[in-house]
């Protein structure tokens, strides 16, 4: 299966990993960072997340092969401190995020995360969830439609797209992916078709919306800091500009210096920020060229002062 991870050397030189250190890996997928974090561990651990099933199972062949000081926790990242603390773990030395979608779920056709195949309206992660692309498509009304297409995508065109959707639902249900982007590329004039794909814009905000990225990011954003040493590291590559925003805020919150004590040298520890904010790193031109997927990353790390 083929799987490249995007500014996988970068992260992991972010991290600092010491061989007898804990770490975290909230966002498993298909092993990639995982295996390189294994890799420099010899009396540590890792505890890696993942609500993918099919994820957990590739993953886990992969990481025997390394080691067995690991455990995979099949739940979502959301669960972070309760799932630790359920193992006896309260601190660890450094966490890391890579959010989206990984490209073996984009590739397989079955899961719908892509406009290219035709599938069932699906995109979620966890197959147990509720809420699937279809229910979103077929059920939603018009203004919540419009609102998480433009919300979650910027799609300037994103109150034709809806009205599309719910006209075209009237005559039969939206039952696939290429149903989909076919109502949805009927709906925006054609020299802007020419320029964009809008077909991308939408199936990326709809899968946000049947996983719920964006509303858990925030809390387990938080939950990382609180739970990481003094020293530890957290380090999270975004694709998205609204998930970019979010970890920007966080941070910014997390690293607020006390107004008393700004600019002063000798800060009491109490009185420090939470956290370090390091400068934020982007894919070189080389890893853009060998990995499209790439072009939107951006890795942004933190370190726990106190």
């Amino acid at each position: 299966m083929k799987h490249v991870s995007v500014l996988l050397d970068e992260t992991i030189n972010s991290l600092n990993i010491k061989e007898d250190g804990i770490y975290v890996d909230c966002t498993l997928g298909y092993a990639g960072h995982s295996s390189a974090i294994l890799k420099k561990l010899k009396k540590g651990m890792l505890y890696a997340f993942d609500q993918d099933e099919e994820a957990r199972a590739y993953s886990e062949n992969v990481l025997n092969k390394i080691g067995n000081n690991y455990e995979i926790i099949p739940s979502n990242f959301v669960n972070l401190k309760e799932e630790l603390n359920k193992r006896g773990v309260t601190k660890v030395d450094g966490i890391m995020f890579d959010l989206g979608v990984s490209s073996p779920q984009l590739d397989d056709a079955t899961r719908g995360f892509s406009f290219h195949y035709d599938a069932p309206l699906d995109m979620r992660m966890d197959k147990s969830g509720k809420i699937d692309a279809h229910y979103v498509v077929n059920n939603y009304s018009y203004e919540d439609l419009r609102r998480i297409i433009f919300d979650y995508s910027d799609e300037k065109y994103s109150s034709l797209i809806a009205k599309s959707i719910v006209e075209k639902r009237k005559e039969k249900s939206i039952d696939t992916t290429l149903e989909l982007s076919n109502i949805i590329n009927e709906s925006v004039p054609f020299k802007y078709k020419r320029e964009t794909n809008p077909s991308r814009r939408c199936f990326q905000a709809i899968r946000i919306e049947v996983n719920n990225e964006l509303g858990i990011l925030p809390k387990s954003l938080n939950d990382a800091i609180d739970l990481l040493k003094k020293d530890g590291v957290l380090s999270v590559i975004t694709f998205h500009s609204k998930e970019d925003k979010i970890c920007s805020l966080v941070y910014k919150q997390r690293s607020k210096e006390d107004e008393f004590y700004k600019g002063m040298p000798n800060v009491p520890e109490c009185y420090l920020p939470d956290i370090k904010v390091l400068k934020k790193i982007k894919p070189s031109k080389k890893e853009i060229e060998e990995n499209k997927r790439s072009r939107s990353a951006t890795l942004r790390c933190c370190i726990k002062l106190k």
